[in-house]
């Protein structure tokens, strides 16, 4: 494709997202904003969740990442399976029975006003820097097909990305989202299967069994790792990082959690996260077949992209087609808005909510800070994104985009296992310095792990082990007091 029919392709895109927009941001008011007045349909909660929780990432970097650690990613997806299960039916039921508009509203009530400000500390760190990590990628591939060919600074690139985030969620926030997430997701699925369809008429699989068999047959589509416990892959390692990555990076995330609190009621809220865990199982493995093709077109035909250039340099190919391009393009641009936008909103709403407290304020003045805050966060993501240009040349996106979970998610597990298992207080004053020294401790075991476990390599449990010493380190502030709930 061209420069210009790209550029065509994005506008056209963006224009159909901005006239959603209008028609669902019309009562712009913070409730709608905010919790899309609780009135979403589960359904298609669910079906935009999909997009949300892959992300650019996800399109870019899973596939990109089979060739090296061939299909142990589902691993990880087995256990993503089981965390969403206890959200749907330990954090859910919590988070509706208190009528949470923020969800770290909870810890104030458990804990007390130092707890609740870290706690929405730690999602703001964390939220950002996912954010970033994902308009990033996505930036860097767009600078590569479309504006490098036009003389355009990545700067530039990256503030048009952010502007067309600002530009349909201003005013509907969540509520916009709920409807622009569901168009996403279907054009990154579709993306994957013409893409699929295409790969598997280039390497003479003519039928869906024979891309199955292909699957089954090849090297590297072994799934479960079970032989050496210092390995990074092994399949206890991952699958409980799974867990806790969900329990952490959804179920305490404001982002994913948002879109649960806009369901009319409890039940259909878990209704979404129940049909969302099962569906995601099947998608995930589609990008793992997807990138085992990937790599063996490329070894076709003497492609030497790796990695996060994989995908993209096969999309993009002239002889891939216009059609399959396209659809890639929208893919990847869906993928990323899907995750980015909502992470804006939510960036907004937990700051409003719980830094400044606007719902203290009057309406009109709660309306105007909402605004600012909104620009002020879309601001901070271009800073952010351009900062990481600078630190990050070749990585694979969402294997350090885990490993910075494990960091700043931590925290938020330590203290919510705390106050969901046991009844009780502690010295609420003193939660931030823990918040801060667990994660240190956590990077110190993580970089010597070698030599102080005898061989044994961290991989993405470091967030488990952040969230026990976070615990660890609130049980050495308890009170002798106990809840009275």
């Amino acid at each position: 494709m061209s420069s210009s029919s790209i550029l065509i392709l994005i506008v056209c895109y963006f224009a159909v997202l901005v006239l959603i927009s209008y028609f669902t941001g019309k009562e712009d008011t913070n409730a709608a904003f905010f919790k899309a007045n609780k009135s979403a349909p589960w359904y298609l909660v669910a079906f935009g969740m999909i997009g949300a929780s892959l992300s650019g990432v996800t399109f870019i970097s899973v596939p990109g990442a089979v060739e090296a650690k061939q299909f142990g990613y589902m691993q990880v997806v087995f256990g993503y399976f089981f965390g969403y299960l206890i959200i749907a039916y330990v954090l859910l039921p919590l988070y509706y029975k208190l009528n949470l508009t923020s969800i770290y509203t909870y810890l104030k009530d458990r804990f007390g006003n130092i707890s609740y400000k870290t706690g929405s500390v730690a999602f703001l760190i964390s939220r950002t820097i996912g954010a970033s990590f994902r308009l990033f990628l996505v930036a860097k591939v767009l600078q590569l097909l479309v504006f490098d060919k036009l003389d355009i600074p990545f700067v530039i690139t990256v503030i048009i990305t952010i502007a067309l985030i600002w530009l349909y969620t201003f005013r509907g926030g969540i509520k916009t989202i709920i409807f622009t997430d569901t168009l996403q997701t279907l054009f990154m699925l579709v993306s994957v299967l013409v893409t699929i369809v295409f790969l598997a008429s280039a390497l003479d699989l003519n039928s869906v069994s024979a891309v199955i068999d292909n699957a089954k047959e090849s090297n590297l589509s072994k799934v479960f790792f079970f032989k050496d416990g210092n390995d990074p892959q092994y399949f206890w390692k991952s699958f409980l990082s799974g867990v806790f990555i969900t329990i952490t990076m959804t179920g305490l995330d404001q982002d994913m959690m948002q879109k649960n609190l806009t369901c009319r009621n409890l039940k259909d809220a878990q209704k979404n996260m129940v049909s969302f865990s099962v569906v995601l199982i099947f998608v995930n493995m589609l990008f793992m077949i997807l990138g085992l093709m990937l790599t063996q077109y490329a070894e076709a035909n003497g492609i030497t992209a790796k990695k996060d250039d994989l995908f993209p340099t096969i999309a993009m190919l002239p002889e891939i087609g216009v059609v399959t391009s396209a659809f890639f393009l929208l893919g990847l641009i869906a993928a990323a808005y899907s995750s980015a936008d909502s992470a804006l909103t939510s960036l907004t709403t937990s700051f409003c909510i719980d830094i400044v407290e606007i719902e203290n304020m009057a309406e009109k003045e709660r309306k105007r800070i909402r605004k600012q805050v909104h620009i002020g966060f879309s601001i901070i993501l271009i800073l952010i994104i351009l900062l990481f240009n600078t630190i990050f040349t070749d990585i694979s996106v969402i294997w350090e985009l885990f490993k910075a979970a494990g960091y700043t998610y931590g925290p938020l597990l330590g203290m919510f296992a705390f106050g969901l298992l046991t009844k009780w207080q502690i010295k609420d004053k003193w939660v931030w310095i823990i918040a801060i020294v667990a994660p240190i401790i956590s990077y110190i075991l993580n970089s010597n792990s070698k030599a102080l476990f005898n061989g044994y390599e961290i991989g993405f449990e470091i967030l488990i082990i952040n969230g026990i010493l976070m615990f660890i380190g609130l049980l050495c502030i308890k009170r002798s007091v106990l809840t009275s709930t």
